[in-house]
């Protein structure tokens, strides 16, 4: 999983879902699992 202060590149993947979770936001990627990141 990556760390970024700005995951807006991430999310423009195709597949990629933002979620939040416990205060952080969370990119999924089911396509793609590499492309799973953390904000922050």
């Amino acid at each position: 999983m990556q760390v970024r202060n700005s995951i807006k590149s991430m999310k423009n993947q195709p597949g990629s879902q933002v979620v939040r979770r416990r205060g952080r936001v969370f990119v999924i990627n089911r396509l793609n699992p590499r492309f799973k990141t953390r904000q922050g």
